[in-house]
């Protein structure tokens, strides 16, 4: 199958190297896009102004309702899947058409901004910008998704192509198990031939995401023999678990810190003669008196890898590292679930090619692959695998995400759902 959808997309470049943006169908795709473009941004405000934090359940379905309905206008079947399981909103999922190719295309509802945080509002600026809330990540792309498939219907050519829409609800903080909270995206997947994520990847609208990285937790916990600290170093006492912690971290980071594209960080480091800690506040206390040989020590952190290869050659050489313990200590290295990576597939790179194509003709100018370390994980990582090829960053771009400085670029709005409806128009075809 996968080299079928090459040979397919690979016909479709060649195909597309000579069409114009003036061709009849294309010009009334862009003019449909044009003449959605207000009902598009009234749906982009009324989205940004409703808080959909996270844990903001009743937010992130109020969002989703907004978009239902829009969907529901368009012929998709729309559902809700519940997130009780998971301990999350839930997510939306809309589905339409039984013909051409089968295209899963991403967005989330929720955003990072807590039902009481200050940054509430949609709030136009000069210079053609927009601040809110979720504006950019990702509320713009998933109404971009939206005004793709009006502007195709209304051209009469939505009906050559499979879609499925999934708009998760924990995007921003993923429900447990990932099982449970991924299992609606993952079953989209494996049904669809091609993934289109609608992030704003790098916020540059010259550059798309082929490939992205995984995202793990890891915990590393150390003891060793608690004594007066007039006898570390001996025979009987040996190194203690502040020293066995530090030539653990420091073996990461001489054999690991060079791999291109692989980075890990502990974020936290708690040690002494007694500690605590609680994950849900990621805070820890600890106990321990100048003269005490440190008895425990508990270290949490992540590590990021481009693909499932680069990060189990990463986690084996860790144990081994974790492994090697000092005298009277011992440590016990454990990786916990996470984003899987991206990998950058010969797919990826030749549907990043004809969206550039797209932009080219559009006069837009060609669009390059962002860097991996500048892409951070996002929920296309779980459908990459299970696709012939995928493409992300294609949403609103802007800068200052995750802050309240976010703030889109709404030139790229409309650009960006051009691009989109005829990416999906020259792979129907």
């Amino acid at each position: 199958m996968f080299n079928k959808i090459l040979v397919l997309l690979t016909a479709v470049l060649c195909v597309v190297t000579a069409a114009k943006a003036d061709d009849k169908t294309e010009a009334a795709i862009l003019k449909a896009v044009e003449t959605g473009m207000p009902q598009a941004l009234s749906t982009l405000e009324k989205a940004v102004n409703i808080n959909s934090g996270t844990m903001n359940f009743a937010g992130v379905r109020a969002v989703g309702d907004v978009f239902i309905k829009e969907l529901d206008e368009l012929g998709f079947k729309t559902e809700w899947a519940p997130g009780e399981s998971f301990n999350r909103a839930g997510h939306l999922v809309a589905s339409r058409g039984t013909k051409g190719p089968k295209i899963l295309m991403i967005g989330h509802l929720d955003t990072v901004f807590a039902k009481g945080d200050a940054f509430q509002k949609f709030e136009p600026l000069l210079g053609g910008k927009i601040k809110g809330p979720g504006i950019t990540d990702m509320k713009g792309g998933d109404v971009i998704i939206i005004a793709a498939m009006r502007a195709l219907k209304a051209a009469g050519v939505l009906d050559d192509v499979s879609i499925r829409i999934v708009m998760t609800g924990d995007e921003e903080a993923s429900g447990r198990p990932l099982t449970a909270s991924k299992k609606a995206l993952v079953d989209a997947a494996i049904w669809a031939d091609i993934a289109l994520g609608f992030e704003d990847g790098d916020g540059n609208v010259k550059t798309a995401v082929v490939a992205r990285r995984g995202s793990v937790n890891w915990s590393l916990d150390v003891t060793g023999r608690a004594a007066h600290s007039s006898q570390i170093f001996t025979d009987e006492v040996g190194y203690g678990a502040v020293f066995e912690a530090a030539r653990i971290l420091n073996g990461f980071r001489e054999k690991l810190s060079t791999v291109e594209n692989l980075t890990f960080n502990p974020g936290r480091i708690v040690g002494g003669t007694r500690t605590t800690e609680d994950a849900a506040t990621a805070t820890g206390t600890a106990f321990g008196k100048n003269n005490v040989v440190a008895k425990t020590l508990r270290v949490t952190g992540g590590i990021r890898a481009l693909s499932p290869e680069q990060l189990e050659a990463a986690k084996a050489e860790m144990h081994k590292i974790a492994s090697e313990n000092l005298a009277h200590t011992s440590a016990k290295l454990v990786f916990g679930d996470g984003y899987p990576p991206m990998a950058p597939t010969e797919g990826n790179y030749k549907l990043l090619s004809l969206y550039s194509k797209v932009s080219e003709d559009l006069g837009y100018g060609e669009v390059i692959a962002v860097n991996p370390r500048r892409a951070g994980a996002a929920d296309i990582s779980f459908a990459a695998d299970h696709v012939e090829m995928a493409l992300d960053g294609l949403g609103l771009m802007g800068m200052g995400g995750h802050t309240k400085d976010e703030t889109a670029d709404m030139e790229s709005f409309k650009r960006n759902t051009e691009k989109a409806a005829l990416l999906i128009y020259r792979l129907s075809q």
